[in-house]
């Protein structure tokens, strides 16, 4: 046997530093293996999913690499890409890029809550956002979503009812009470990272819009937004992160 080479000494460090992580990250105690609290990540933890299979394979690596009895002693030599990606992957599980300062539109556009319907489309089809945030009094109250308020024309259309008069006369908030109880935007604030993203995302399908403030709160304006269609950036970012 002989002494840990430095490809050997890095991937050693890869897999304590997401070990270690994960544990911190889920209060795992160390009676958890490895693999384990990889599988129990996964449930929460986008990137970790993506990565989950690898993650393990590199587990039974680590135990291949070293001695049971003695980590400074190997018996295995890992390949340099191999350490590489590891240690890619351990970057992003343990310091994750913040969507803020990433993929997040900061370009942000809001609408008073008594903006009439017609106005709201308006700005829409002018700007191209899909989903503006709807403003009462300083607090959020819902999201003026594009394809919420096209099937509430449609709606009224199916009713015969006339459209340039609901469009000219129904303020954003009366429409944005019909858009149903489904959950199309949540917030966040400035610290949610990437993987977070994705997992609201994965998690709700109907999710169209995520609202990012200072601490979270529905009573402060957006700082940005990220949108379903930023995912494909997202998933960009993640792949090449530290890349």
């Amino acid at each position: 046997m002989t002494e840990l080479t430095d490809n050997a000494s890095r991937f050693i460090s890869a897999y304590n530093q997401i070990d270690q992580g994960l544990r911190a990250q889920l209060g795992l105690s160390k009676a958890i293996s490895y693999t384990e609290s990889i599988r129990k990540a996964a449930r929460t933890n986008a990137f970790v999913k993506k990565y989950e299979d690898q993650l393990i394979d590199y587990g039974r690596l680590r135990n291949a690499i070293v001695h049971s009895f003695n980590e400074e002693m190997i018996i295995a030599e890992p390949h340099t890409q191999v350490v590489e990606e590891y240690e890619k992957i351990a970057d992003m599980i343990c310091t994750p890029p913040l969507a803020v300062n990433t993929v997040c539109n900061k370009n942000i556009k809001t609408v008073s809550h008594d903006t009439l319907l017609s106005d709201v489309v308006e700005n829409i089809y002018r700007s191209g956002n899909s989903n503006w945030p709807v403003y009462k009094e300083g607090m959020l109250i819902g999201v003026a979503n594009s394809r919420k308020i096209v099937k509430e024309i449609g709606k009224k259309l199916y009713e015969k009812q006339n459209i340039e008069e609901y469009l000219r006369t129904t303020k954003i908030e009366d429409a944005i009470n019909n858009f149903g109880e489904d959950t199309y935007y949540t917030i966040a604030n400035k610290n949610i990272t990437l993987d977070k993203i994705l997992n609201l995302f994965t998690e709700n399908r109907k999710l169209s819009l995520i609202v990012i403030t200072e601490t979270g709160s529905l009573l402060e304006q957006p700082i940005g937004v990220v949108a379903i269609a930023d995912i494909m950036d997202v998933n960009k970012i993640l792949d090449n992160y530290n890349s």
